[in-house]
């Protein structure tokens, strides 16, 4: 008599689940959770500055929902130190109040966040670029890639059954002034990894990316070209630029001064972990009407048209200490972050008036290098770690529409392009999303975190105080002719308005019309004055208003 078969079912391995609420469909705002075996970590905690809105507060992610889910953070690792990396940590981190793991100019850029907060700073561990941490299941190895700011570090995130590489920010640099080119050898051993979370901003850019080294040349012979005063505008986080420039001033003569409290504390912070040993002795800003024009320059904040920074007081006649003269040349030595173009089109008019000589990425594009891969160093790199599957983040949808046809094109499957919300399973069956959550706008106003929706304008912040509330909703399409509208517009008051919302949608669809916007962010920017004039004409008492627009492609719509 034959043996009864016995049926031996191989045990399901656990999961691996991703959820993104910052930093995909938008640039800025980067956060991602890693969960695994219900243990959870933060893979960097970012901000925005939300330039369309009145004060321009900064937008942090929405973790709301995390209750709801069960999901309690048991650490925050971060990748690097830019602000749109680590600017919510001193925000969000109370809620949690989990171990920081940051390499050492990332730490002290927190350090000093905790410390103006009140926050105790001996959650931040320190770790160096090429050594390993563990967090529950998860091992996590900091691996060294070049960008524009130092210490920037991929990580190998290692379970028992999956090996992810988030890749942060980088570029393939072979010569970044500050620290090393990325080693081929470190990341072909890495071969081949299950998932690449990716970097997607200059997917649609063919090439690669401009060195640092060039850029510096370049701007060495520029300010040596220039016959007055020489002001150079850049991000205050980018020292391989600000390391370039003191070394362009001493070659030609020059003195620098530093003008903005962000590059002052950035400075501060690099040069006491040895950063900057060669940068020349500094000039107080206060001093420098003493110094002949020909050996002036100045590195200062505000290349982005920030109303705030430093740029834009100067531009304004409104520093107390320094004031721009014809003859003297201003550098932007920055690429417009999306949605900023406004914002730097009013301070280049500024400077226009001053009757200074303008140099900028449109005129003289080796003035500046981005950190970001284009789509030469994204396939090299590739090639070292030849990933199973790529999941596109760090970029709008057209970024990320980008990144997956380049990976597509070199056989990498791209399952799913994500959004801010999703909830995403990586199993032996492959990489899908589970569910979508809907993510309201958070920002912080008067040192706390508000939903936008209840946003109120502070009591003081004007002396014509506005009547009420107006939060409308835009869903939009983007066609070969344009963007379009699909669906209704939303709108809600935080009282009753005398508002025709036919012929306010009217309006809308002829101005949608006449738009040529690449971005959501952009088109934000410039439907917003024309909605404010409009509001204007056939409203007694003008509204705040908070505009949202969500881009839909098919039948599914992304938050903008």
């Amino acid at each position: 008599m034959s043996q009864p078969r016995i049926q031996v079912r191989a045990r399901r391995k656990p999961p691996l689940h991703m959820l993104p609420l910052g930093g995909c469909g938008e640039i800025g705002m980067n956060f991602t959770l890693y969960g695994h075996q219900d243990h959870w970590i933060v893979v960097d905690c970012g901000m925005m500055i939300r330039q369309d809105l009145p004060q321009a507060p900064l937008q942090v992610p929405n973790v709301d929902m995390l209750a709801s889910q069960n999901i309690v953070p048991r650490a925050i690792v971060v990748t690097h130190g830019h602000e749109d990396h680590i600017g919510a940590i001193a925000w969000l981190w109370p809620r949690w109040q989990c171990p920081v793991h940051a390499t050492p100019l990332a730490a002290g850029l927190l350090r000093l966040r905790f410390a103006e907060q009140q926050l105790p700073t001996s959650a931040i561990q320190v770790i160096t670029p090429g050594d390993a941490m563990e967090s529950g299941p998860f091992d996590i190895r900091f691996l060294p890639l070049p960008h524009s700011i130092p210490e920037s570090c991929a990580l190998l995130l290692t379970t028992p059954q999956h090996r992810i590489l988030h890749t942060g920010d980088w570029k393939l640099d072979p010569e970044p002034l500050i620290g090393k080119p990325a080693s081929p050898q470190r990341f072909q051993a890495l071969a081949p990894v299950d998932l690449v979370v990716g970097d997607s901003t200059n997917a649609p850019v063919p090439g690669h990316s401009r060195s640092e080294g060039e850029v510096a040349r370049a701007l060495e012979t520029t300010i040596g070209a220039c016959p007055g005063r020489v002001i150079v505008s850049c991000f205050a986080s980018n020292l391989a630029r600000i390391l370039a420039l003191g070394r362009a001033a001493h070659a030609c003569g020059r003195r620098v001064s530093l003008m903005g409290r962000s590059m002052e504390r950035m400075v501060g912070v690099a040069r006491g972990l040895g950063y900057l040993e060669d940068f020349p002795p500094l000039v107080p800003v206060r001093d420098l009407g003493y110094l002949p024009p020909e050996e002036v320059l100045v590195i200062a904040t505000g290349s982005q048209g920030e109303p705030r920074a430093a740029l834009s007081r100067l531009a304004q006649g409104r520093h107390a200490d320094f004031e721009l003269h014809p003859g003297d040349s201003v550098i932007f030595s920055a690429k417009a972050i999306p949605g900023n173009e406004l914002l730097i089109e009013r301070l280049q008019a500024g400077l226009k008036r001053a009757k200074v000589t303008i140099f900028d990425e449109r005129s003289h594009p080796e003035l500046h290098a981005s950190g970001h891969p284009a789509q030469a160093e994204l396939r090299r790199f590739y090639e070292w770690v030849k990933p199973r599957r790529l999941l596109p983040v760090h970029g709008e949808q057209q970024h990320q529409q980008a990144h997956r046809a380049l990976a597509e094109s070199l056989g990498i499957e791209v399952p799913w392009i994500p959004r801010n919300g999703d909830m995403l399973r990586l199993d032996a069956e492959g990489l899908h999303c589970e569910s979508r959550h809907s993510l309201a706008p958070h920002i912080v106003t008067q040192n706390r975190i508000h939903p936008l929706e209840g946003l109120r304008a502070p009591e003081a912040s004007s002396m014509h105080r506005r009547s009420g509330i107006l939060s409308l909703t835009l869903p939009v399409v983007r066609q070969s002719t344009g963007w379009v509208r699909i669906g209704r517009l939303l709108w809600d008051t935080s009282h009753d308005l005398p508002l025709d919302d036919v012929a306010l949608a009217d309006w809308v669809d002829e101005q949608l019309a006449g738009h040529d916007a690449d971005t959501i962010v952009t088109l934000r920017q410039r439907l917003h004055g024309p909605l404010m004039h409009w509001l204007g004409d056939h409203l007694r008492h003008l509204p705040d208003v908070h505009l949202h627009i969500m881009a839909a492609e098919g039948d599914t719509v992304y938050d903008a």
